[in-house]
Formats: C-alpha cells, structure tokens, sequence
C-alpha cells in the first residue's frame, strides 16, 4: 500500500524518546522526495522513524554518560563548527559578490580556441544509430529499409520501440566506452563494423537490438566545440567566482592588517 503522506495538512507526532519528539512534518522534510516515487512510503516512514529512535536513545546516552563533557569532543565539536561557519560563510560571500557574473558563449568559444591543445580526445567517439523493438519483425523490416536507404526519422517512427528517444541518441557522440552500454553486444559490433555498416539483429532480453555506425572521431582529436561550450562556460564562470572571493579575502587580510589585527610570529 502506497499512503500519500505529504498530501495532508494535519500535524501529529511520529515517535517520542522520553523528551524528544519526532514531527512527521520534520521527518518529511528529510526524506528526498523521490524516495516516495520508487517505494512503498510506508515502509520509507517506518525505516526513517526506526532509525530516529535507534539515534536518539544513543545520543540520550551518550549524554548521561557526559561525552560530551569531555575535551577532546568539545575541542572537535568547536573545530566542526567552526569549520562550518567558513563554509557557510564563503557560500554567502561567494553569491553576494558574483550575482551579475556571467560568461558568455563568445568568451568560452576564445578559450576554446586559445587553449585547444588541452582539449583532446581521450578515446574514440562515435556517432550512430541504436535501433531497439520488442517484434523481431519490426527490426528486421527496420534494417532492411535502412539498408534500401530509407530516411532514419521514417524508420524509427514506423519501427522502433521508442522513436524520440532513438532519434536523439542518434545525433549524439558516444565515448565508444559507453556506446550502447546497456547491450555489450551491440558495443562490440560498434568497434568493430566500419562506417555506414549495419550490424546483424541480436536478441537482448525481451528486445531485439541492431545498431549502424555513421561517424566517428578517433582518439587525439580536437571534439567539436558544441561539445564542450556548456562545460567551458561553467568552468570560466568557477574561475570568476574563485578570483572574485580571492580578492575580497585578500582585501580583508589587508584591512586587518592595517588595523594591527594580525601577528604573526614564525620560529626564525
């Protein structure tokens, strides 16, 4: 049974460890919505609340035995904290500061082209076609038509168990590592059929696989640059963000030491 936990609007108490309580609210808040799409939410509840009440009855004791009275955990626990409030704190900085920061696809394309040395292929990337059916029929009348050369957008929408899905992959570039991952078979075929060839029909599971190869790039290559501006621009967009904190660190440290906030005394 599936319960819809997060449709209701009434609040009540899931558990309750002498003075501790657990809100099914706040127990909701932590579960990753998508945890409810894949399994039975009762039993997600039921786990996530065990698992509550298994952590509080330890940490009450942990308590009563006064660890955390001990300096050792005091000093760790202040060195968590602390190391938390720089974090949390070079998040905020790093937003606040870099709101209008951008990088355009002009400024990844100049990089592209000023550093495209570094930007080789590290193994073959092919291009090709993943033809999938559940009726051995459909695949064989969809590789004949091919071999007659009829259009591939045709083919796929008349034949293919999922045409939108076999039209995009085909106008993708796959590392010939992960080309058609899912069916080994057809990934041996791909490195080894030449251009424009068809593989044979291979039955994998309850489907019926062939694949054809239409173009490849070899390792050592420069990729296109549509590959890689999306990647780039992120990149730069970092590098901004990094040198913008950088200077505002900097400008701190300056400021604190013109206040004489800082000493320093390294052993000569």
């Amino acid at each position: 049974m599936n319960c819809d936990f997060k449709s209701s609007s009434e609040e009540y108490i899931l558990a309750k460890v002498n003075n501790e309580v657990l809100l099914r609210s706040d127990l909701l808040n932590k579960i990753p919505s998508q945890q409810f799409d894949l399994a039975d939410s009762t039993h997600i509840l039921t786990t996530y609340t065990q698992q509550w009440v298994q952590e509080r009855i330890l940490l009450q004791e942990a308590y009563r035995l006064r660890i955390h009275h001990d300096e050792e955990v005091l000093s760790q626990i202040n060195e968590l904290k602390e190391a938390h409030i720089l974090q949390v704190s070079k998040d905020y900085i790093t937003k606040e500061l870099n709101q209008n920061i951008e990088v355009s696809l002009a400024e990844a394309r100049d990089y592209y082209q000023d550093n495209k040395d570094n930007f080789l292929l590290d193994e073959r990337f092919i291009r090709f076609r993943f033809f999938k059916s559940t009726r051995f029929n459909n695949a064989y009348s969809a590789r004949q038509e091919l071999l007659r050369g009829i259009d591939w957008e045709y083919v796929a929408n008349k034949y293919a168990l999922q045409p939108e899905y076999a039209l995009d992959h085909s106008e993708r570039f796959w590392p010939i590592s992960r080309a058609a991952y899912d069916s080994p078979m057809m990934n041996r075929y791909l490195q080894r059929i030449g251009l424009s060839e068809i593989s044979v029909i291979q039955k994998v599971g309850n489907e019926y696989h062939f694949v054809q190869l239409l173009e490849e790039k070899s390792k050592g290559e420069h990729p296109d640059l549509e590959w890689l501006l999306s990647e780039i621009q992120e990149w730069l967009l970092l590098e901004k963000k990094r040198t913008s904190f950088k200077s505002y660190q900097q400008n701190l440290y300056l400021q604190a030491e013109a206040n004489n906030e800082i000493e320093i005394n390294l052993p000569k």
